[in-house]
């Protein structure tokens, strides 16, 4: 009866969680949107739009340990609220670049809104594995991927229904409606999570001084973190991950655009790959599948994905297999995590801060599709993803076995 007890005591905090998740979704979603926009009313290139990428994802190196501080000094809640606050800002930001029809105030915009996501992402994420059971945790987080990966596209949806035109029609002036809305839903969102009945929860082991785990043996005897060779390897297949990812996830849309092809709801296609992924994982594993085999058959169908995105000659088919990256991208990140962090001992809290660090790959590859997209053509920039999906499919492989 205790037991029941918990759960349900556990039920609305989770649902507000997960509405959180939503929303760093909908907030990332606003790349994909942008940059098809910015290209065709500002004459923008392709490298300069990815900026906005850049822009977004640079903050996770910058407030990643100043939001753990954060965490510590104020509790999860407050932090939560201080990024939807942050976000409100950010928003405020996009309405003058609008009006101002500059690149530089769409990027400060952009910085903005990566600092509150970066806040909000360092307090969600442990929030919700520490919310209830740990056997349960892989469940709580798969439910909130799902709905943090369906709101990507949901904010070029919502816009557009806002405005009642196409993405191709849309003029700057145009976004100070949706933009207002917007952050309007924040404020309300940073009230939401200030007042929500959500317990402050604590990690066993969170203290600095917790000394109860059992010793490491294969962390004794070091002195830095980078005698880890596995977990090295990892945070550089993580890094080429969280960009494949977002270049799947933030691009379909825009190239979709680019081939001529009517429709704003191309955004969907890598999401629902992502979902497809997370079902198939919160089923499956560990009971059918191994973490480690469901990374390397994820790594083999990013492969033969973004092969067929750059070279498959039917425009349409060639969108639809980017839903085979994202498709591939989605048991990824719960699989390098666990498999770069094993045997750390002490060490752990560091190598988590590298593999946090590592998500600013969403910033740099991104930049990379863009240049190669200038310099050719956006089919032929696909295969930018080619080989950091054949490192991340060695690690799974080989990588992540290396010891010393």
């Amino acid at each position: 009866m205790s037991a029941m007890h918990n759960q349900r005591r556990y039920i609305l905090p989770m649902a507000i969680v997960a509405l959180f998740f939503f929303s760093i979704g909908f907030a990332l979603g606003i790349n994909s949107f942008l940059m098809p926009v910015l290209q065709g009313r500002m004459q923008m290139s392709a490298l300069d739009a990815n900026l906005l990428l850049a822009a977004t994802f640079i903050p996770f190196i910058i407030f990643g340990y100043p939001a753990t501080l954060c965490i510590r000094a104020v509790g999860y809640k407050r932090t939560m609220a201080l990024s939807f606050f942050l976000f409100a800002v950010a928003f405020c930001l996009f309405i003058v670049a609008a009006r101002e029809e500059s690149l530089p105030w769409f990027l400060i915009a952009s910085f903005v809104s990566g600092a509150a996501n970066a806040v909000l992402q360092a307090s969600v994420n442990p929030y919700i594995t520490i919310l209830g059971p740990l056997e349960s945790a892989a469940q709580r987080i798969s439910i909130c991927g799902i709905c943090n990966k369906l709101a990507w596209p949901t904010t070029t949806l919502f816009i557009t229904l806002v405005i009642g035109k196409g993405v191709g029609e849309i003029e700057m002036a145009d976004l100070f409606l949706p933009f207002r809305i917007i952050i309007g839903v924040f404020v309300v969102l940073c009230i939401i999570a200030l007042l929500a009945p959500m317990p402050e929860v604590k990690a066993a082991g969170e203290d600095e001084s917790d000394t109860s785990s059992a010793p490491c043996l294969y962390a004794e005897g070091k002195t830095s973190i980078l005698q880890f060779p596995h977990l090295m390897l990892g945070v550089l297949a993580l890094f080429f991950y969280v960009g494949v990812e977002t270049i799947s996830l933030a691009t379909a849309a825009g190239y979709a655009s680019s081939l001529g092809i009517a429709g704003d709801n191309w955004g969907y296609v890598p999401s629902v790959g992502m979902v497809c992924g997370y079902v198939v994982g919160a089923l499956c594993i560990p009971r059918f599948l191994s973490q480690v085999t469901a990374m390397r058959c994820c790594a083999v169908i990013a492969v033969v994905g973004s092969v067929l995105v750059a070279v498959i000659p039917s425009p349409v088919w060639s969108v639809y297999c980017i839903f085979l990256m994202a498709l591939g991208c989605s048991l990824m990140w719960p699989a390098l995590w666990p498999m770069a962090m094993a045997d750390l001992g002490r060490f752990t809290k560091s190598g988590s801060s590298l593999l946090t660090m590592a998500i600013a790959g969403g910033a740099l590859m991104p930049l990379v599709r863009g240049w190669v997209e200038d310099l050719t053509d956006f089919q032929t920039s696909y295969w930018v993803c080619v080989p950091c999906f054949l490192y991340i499919l060695y690690y799974g492989m080989a990588g992540y076995k290396i010891r010393k």
